[in-house]
């Protein structure tokens, strides 16, 4: 075989494994683009929330309050039933069932929406107002388009007398989509129309938060330590291999230590951001070991050369030269490794923070839940209203990892040193 004919062979064989490169990447980004667009299409519709408007005249017989000054009557007055009657006084309905599914079109929370509408509208006593409330999650989903209308009734969860009202509210213009402020300020639900991530956002916040506090100090020194102190013999190189190897083990044994360690021995509190901060501090730390070893070790022997050579003493100049150089790097990793503890579910589901939380945590002491434990939660329930709920979910985490890696980036890009 000549000369020429194999550097056109070769020639071939590069182009061939160009082609290859690019028709893989061509299919990674159509599957994540894919991935993309369904989470979006079907998550964006759980940021808005389906109102319907009704006539509310607060009388104060019917609320039982003779005055209004009177803190106890105005806080326990007969709410409900004021909603109730005057919501089916416009429909007409024949029997007992035909009642219920009218007011089963109104979300459960309408008597806290009316009483809350008071406290701040006492003015409003003995007047008619044009409320709005909260539509049901099979109302909602009918709105939203995310429920079939072309399937038997005794397959549906709406039945034609209710979809009959809801033409009915279209044509009278009593329906009005607003922002989902409910996803943000409130916790979790067994309605979804009432369920909101808020309380999972501060639970993963104040996860993390002590995460990095506990195991950023904790690795940095360990690696400053290990690089630049310790002696190099078979003990230390047994620490490094373990710290390589903790790296690799999964997620859900540092679970089972928390368990074990946190909960049974030192008898923490349960499903607790203090708990998922501290078992997601021990997965993080040698993930940010290992990058702030290396961060450390592309500092060049001249830095510390130079130090050494005008004065400088071996923590002077570890300290005041090798690690403010080796900090981009270490923060990248840091970045890196904290998104990483993030989106961690294992280890929080053992230690307990899959409880059903409605309240939005104050501290990291109180019950919480976080953002991958909540598309969990959601995922396995049977109402239609958390599959838009558990996307927004994935949505909102999929911008914290991104904001959190951008962070990264931006990090080393801005602060690193170029060596010649």
């Amino acid at each position: 075989m000549s000369k020429e004919l194999r550097r056109k062979i070769r020639y071939r064989a590069e182009k061939r494994f160009q082609v290859y490169g690019i028709v893989a990447i061509s299919l990674a980004l159509f599957f994540v683009g894919l991935l993309i667009v369904k989470i979006f299409s079907e998550g964006s519709s759980a940021f808005s929330r389906t109102m319907i408007k009704v006539q509310i005249n607060f009388d104060s017989k019917k609320l039982g309050i003779t005055d209004i000054n009177n803190k106890d009557e105005v806080e326990n007055a007969d709410y409900y039933t004021l909603v109730y009657e005057q919501f089916i006084k416009n429909y007409p309905y024949s029997n007992d069932k035909e009642e219920k599914e009218i007011i089963k079109l109104l979300s459960p929370d309408y008597e806290f929406e009316a009483k809350n509408y008071f406290l701040k509208n006492k003015d409003k006593l003995d007047e008619t107002v044009t409320m709005l409330f909260t539509a049901s999650d099979d109302f909602d989903q009918l709105h939203k388009g995310n429920f079939p209308r072309n399937i038997p009734e005794d397959r549906r969860r709406l039945s034609n007398y209710q979809l009959n009202i809801y033409d009915q509210f279209l044509k009278e213009g009593k329906i009005k989509k607003i922002f989902n402020n409910y996803l943000f300020s409130k916790g979790d639900s067994r309605d979804p129309e009432l369920a909101g991530f808020g309380g999972a956002i501060l639970g993963s916040i104040f996860s993390i938060l002590i995460c990095l506090l506990i195991s950023f100090p904790i690795a940095l020194a360990a690696a400053v330590y290990l690089e630049e102190f310790a002696p190099k013999n078979r003990f230390t190189d047994l620490i490094e291999i373990n710290i390589n190897n903790l790296a690799a083990v999964p997620s859900i044994v540092f679970g089972l230590l928390g368990l074990g360690i946190l909960l049974n021995v030192f008898e923490l509190p349960r499903s607790t951001a203090l708990v998922g901060g501290i078992t997601l501090s021990l997965m993080t730390l040698p993930r940010i070991i290992i990058p702030a070893r290396a961060s450390l070790k592309a500092v060049p022997p001249s830095i510390r050369d130079g130090a050494l050579a005008v004065g400088a003493s071996k923590v002077q100049t570890v300290f005041h030269h090798v690690v403010p150089l080796a900090m981009p790097g270490t923060l990248s990793g840091t970045i890196i490794g904290l998104a990483q503890a993030l989106g961690e579910t294992a280890p929080l589901l053992l230690i307990g923070m899959v409880a059903f939380v409605v309240e939005l945590p104050g501290s990291p002491l109180d019950p919480s839940a976080s953002l991958p434990v909540q598309v969990y939660l959601w995922s396995e329930s049977a109402e239609r209203g958390f599959v838009e709920k558990t996307s927004s979910t994935i949505m909102m985490l999929l911008g914290f990892l991104i904001v959190m890696n951008s962070l990264a980036v931006y990090a080393r890009q801005r602060f690193e040193k170029k060596w010649n």
